[in-house]
């Protein structure tokens, strides 16, 4: 029979052990739902392992819209430094259009084409999504017209 003072210690030990593999539970489940967002500049310098899921972004090229055949959708986004050709085959969001910042979810294939499961068009003629415009900003090609802190145009 245990002394009390080593049933304490496995005790602890052993709560200590579970901690740690719910702990380990826990963060994995975190990492397959975490979503990354590129921008076509960040795919083009590291594109992501073939497997994952993740969320780029960036404005619709005028005049890269077509429609395919399958009755799937093609265009091609920027972020003025390089463009990601996208086919979406859902249905795209009434505020679609081109010439605007979009986010799109899926996948890269192996031929180079973002094949889109979720594409997110802005809500208002007023918003960009902050992803896409933090990356247009480190691209340097930043040109909307923005509000400083006193409402003058800049």
């Amino acid at each position: 029979m245990m002394k009390p003072k080593r049933q304490r210690m496995a005790i602890l030990l052993l709560g200590m052990l579970s901690l740690a593999g719910a702990t380990a539970l826990v963060l994995t489940a975190f990492e397959d739902n975490l979503v990354f967002f590129y921008s076509p500049s960040d795919l083009q310098a590291e594109p992501p392992p073939a497997d994952r899921s993740f969320r780029v972004g960036g404005l619709v090229l005028e005049g890269s819209l077509e429609k395919l055949e399958d009755g799937a959708v093609r265009f091609v986004i920027s972020d003025t430094a390089s463009e990601l050709p996208v086919v979406f085959a859902g249905i795209l969001p009434d505020l679609f259009r081109e010439g605007q910042g979009i986010v799109a979810e899926g996948r890269l294939d192996a031929d180079g084409v973002f094949r889109a499961e979720e594409v997110l068009a802005k809500h208002d003629e007023n918003y960009m999504p902050p992803e896409v415009a933090e990356a247009l900003k480190r691209s340097g090609e930043w040109k909307r017209n923005e509000q400083d802190a006193g409402g003058a145009a800049q």
